[in-house]
């Protein structure tokens, strides 16, 4: 069962990696035939639990974490936002984009817990120096299918956006059956590649079935809601200072090792728009801040080698040289936040909860590093150039 687990969400799971599927996302490993193998999600959080663990820990905070419902999946789901911190430094963070990497929505929801709860100084000055949105499960459809894509049709979007009546479907749309997942039955869509750099980007036919180094279309209601609440940030403080997303990758070894990596990091998504290769994106080359990026993921790298000689000092560098301005990342960081990928190793079901208790320590670790180095701002310190320091991601792992 770990093997054929591991093979599936390999081949789907990788944040960066979907290119590897044809440009409509029907070509990849069809068979349908083929019966699909729900693996078991048994000691992660389901959308009800989200639900009562948010309101609990607003409940217990004694005002000091605010939970709100952003908006709506395509299902009706509520996507929530938590919000902690009065400073005038801004961090967004988000879990779940991809419906089966899940640890990140447990790390995250103990986070926004113990800031929101505790008192020492260090918590303290995080609420002070601060203010951290969380979006958890923000994918929650595709959570509750434990899958990548959310679940939503292309007649759902036509319907929704009648200027594309006519247009080829996105290239992120899935529609393939393999042993893992039927998309046939349910299709969805792959939600970080449907985000633009232009925030305010309105569908145009012209523009699809577009391809992973051309931006997104806010298509879905799961990337709109991210957008709005992005929107809404820059509004009210001028702009949102860091953007952090939490996911899962394949089993690799760090380069030139045979060292297990525990987690990868990266803050380049997108050519420097004041490159020649980055030319594409020259409006934005007085907001994007890759050397922010760079110290960001410096301190959160840091934090982890501070562990000491353990799993948790296992971290690479994930794969760079990436144009991806339809992500997330790719288009927060090109309207001028610094901004970090967390890629933990391997999925949600190939390990055993020891395991899977130290992939969520090592998010929270990382993720504290960032914040308590940009609340004391010693973030500004650290050498970007060291972020070239971390050790390249390897081969995957052998078994």
């Amino acid at each position: 069962m770990k093997k054929l687990v591991k093979a599936a969400l390999i081949s789907g799971a990788i944040l960066l990696g979907a290119s590897t599927l044809s440009p409509f996302g029907n070509t990849a490993i069809v068979s349908e035939a083929a019966e699909v193998k729900m693996p078991s999600i048994s000691g992660f959080v389901s959308h009800d639990e989200l639900s009562r663990e948010l309101r609990q820990i607003e409940r217990t905070s004694k005002g000091n974490v605010q939970v709100e419902v952003a908006g709506y999946t395509n299902q009706g789901r509520q996507i929530y936002k938590a919000r902690v911190g009065t400073g005038d430094k801004v961090v967004l963070i988000q879990s779940e984009i991809h419906g089966n990497e899940k640890v990140g929505t447990k790390a995250l929801l103990e986070i926004i817990k113990e800031i929101g709860n505790n008192n020492s100084p260090k918590m303290r000055q995080l609420r002070d120096e601060l203010t951290i949105v969380a979006i958890p499960m923000m994918n929650a459809d595709g959570s509750e299918l434990n899958r990548r894509g959310n679940q939503m049709t292309w007649e759902e979007v036509v319907a929704k956006f009648p200027q594309l009546d006519g247009a080829q479907p996105s290239w992120n749309y899935y529609t393939y059956v393999n042993e893992y997942w039927d998309y046939a039955s349910a299709p969805g869509f792959d939600v970080n590649r449907d985000f633009n750099p232009d925030l305010d980007y309105v569908p145009r036919p012209k523009d699809f079935p577009g391809s992973s180094s051309q931006p997104g279309w806010f298509i879905t209601p799961e990337a709109q809601t991210v957008r709005d609440v992005y929107k809404e940030l820059q509004e009210e403080f001028g702009k949102v200072d860091v953007f952090i997303d939490l996911h899962h990758q394949g089993e690799y070894v760090i380069e030139d090792t045979d060292i297990p990596v525990t987690l990868s990091l990266s803050g380049v998504f997108v050519p420097d728009p004041s490159t020649p290769e980055g030319a594409k994106y020259r409006e934005y080359a007085d907001t994007y801040d890759v050397e922010f990026s760079k110290q960001l993921n410096v301190a959160a790298y840091d934090a982890l080698q501070q562990m000491g000689n353990s799993p948790f000092g296992n971290i690479s560098l994930y794969r760079q040289n990436l144009d991806l301005p339809g992500t997330a990342l790719g288009s927060f960081a090109l309207n001028g936040s610094g901004a970090v990928l967390f890629e933990v190793t391997g999925q949600t079901q190939s390990f055993g909860q020891k395991k899977l208790g130290q992939l969520k320590k090592a998010v929270k670790t990382g993720v504290y590093g960032i914040l308590h180095s940009l609340s004391t701002e010693e973030v500004y310190e650290l050498d970007p150039e060291d972020y070239h320091d971390i050790p390249l991601t390897g081969g995957r792992v052998q078994n």
